[in-house]
Parts: structure tokens; sequence; C-alpha cells
């Protein structure tokens, strides 16, 4: 008797339960199959959130922080970590140049190598008409049989010379720097025996305007004043 009573208020709580269910489907428009769809978008979606991957946290840190790396790199970069030449004889490539055995030696534009003082009209001017300049192309005497007027060479220790000039003494194969004073010539060179690139052989003729546009050749620019303290 007991266990009828239960099972029939069993079954009127599920009829219960259904009307409910039904009365509230029929108002909403959301049925069982709608809530279990969801929760299973729900539950996908939670377990997506707080899923851990290591190995892609990981591949996010590496990457941060090489971009951090290579933006202390950009910020203190300098001319010291940039890829060029760091020497004419580098910029030229030099080596692919014939070269001669000289005997150099100094000299002045003053009475001491020239016998002219300052106060005469040809003071400073070399053979070719050009003014001496001691520059990225400096002026220099040579035997003009061996090394016409307009020869460039290239001599280490000194820089580019250009033969302008020429004297009774500068026979063969010797040749004359110019320097500014004769303090310079025995500090800074005095006699040498050298070894001399010739750069391109000259045509008998100088001119100011071809040796300025020399001295002023963009390319070069960043050593004239590295070869002027030579």
């Amino acid at each position: 008797m007991k266990i009828s009573k239960i099972i029939r208020r069993m079954g009127m709580s599920i009829l219960f339960i259904l009307a409910f269910w039904t009365t509230i489907s029929s108002i909403s428009n959301v049925t069982y199959a709608d809530i279990a769809v969801r929760f299973e978008q729900d539950h996908v979606a939670s377990s997506r959130e707080y899923t851990f991957h290591p190995a892609e946290h990981r591949k996010i840190a590496l990457k941060e922080k090489d971009l951090l790396y290579s933006k202390q790199q950009q910020h203190y970069i300098s001319s010291e970590h940039i890829e060029g030449p760091k020497s004419v004889e580098e910029a030229m490539e030099i080596e692919n140049y014939p070269t001669a055995t000289v005997i150099a030696t100094g000299y002045t534009a003053g009475v001491e190598s020239t016998g002219k003082t300052p106060d005469h009209p040809q003071y400073g001017l070399t053979y070719s008409g050009v003014k001496v300049k001691r520059d990225l192309y400096s002026t220099i005497a040579a035997d003009l049989d061996v090394f016409p007027i307009g020869t460039i060479l290239w001599i280490p220790d000194y820089g580019f010379g250009v033969v302008a000039d020429k004297g009774s003494a500068i026979n063969d194969h010797k040749i004359d720097l110019y320097f500014d004073t004769v303090d310079e010539v025995y500090s800074k060179w005095g006699k040498r025996e050298v070894e001399v690139y010739i750069l391109e052989k000259g045509k008998g003729t100088l001119s100011e305007e071809v040796l300025n546009n020399l001295n002023e050749n963009k390319a070069l620019q960043v050593f004239r004043e590295q070869i002027n303290k030579s």
C-alpha cells in the first residue's frame, strides 16, 4: 500500500515536471536539444580557455625576446658595426694595380726646395701650372719620362699623389712628395724606398679643375681627413 502511494506520488511529480517544461518551452521557444547544444559549446570553450600549452607559450616568449634584442641592436648601432671598407686600400682594391719601387723624398714650396720666396710670382706653382697642394690628392714631382704629368699614384703612408711637377734631382724612379712645411718633411717622411701603386698613367697635362674634382670625390671623402693627417 505504501509502495503504491510512493509510485503514485513519483508519477505525479514527473507529470508536473513535464507539464512545467512544456509550458516553459512553449513560451521561450527553447527545446531540450538547444540547451544540450549550448551546454556542450560552453564546455568546449571553457576547456579551450583554460588549456595550457607550454610549447606555444615558450615560442611566444622567445619571439618577444628576439624582438627586444633586435630593438636594442638598432638603438645602440654605431659606425663601427657597419660593414664596409676600413681603408683606402680596401676601398680601391689597391692590390689589383701595377706597382713600382721608388725612392721618395719630401719637398715644400719654399726657398729650401724651389729657391723661391713667397713674394716670387711663381711661388707655389708647379711645372703643370697648378698650385701645390696637400690634400686627398696631393701634388708630387717625378721624372716625367717615367711618370708623365697627370699620373696618379697611391703612396703608402702618404696617400694619393698626382704628378704635377719635376725637379733637376728627381730622375728615374725618384719622386718628391709635397708637404706644407719643412718640419713635416722631416717628421712625417724623410727619405724612403717605397712600393707605389700606379692607378692611372698621365697624358702630360693637369688642370686645377681636374685636381679639384679628384679631391671632391664623394666616394672617398670619408678618408680625406685620415689622409690629410698622415
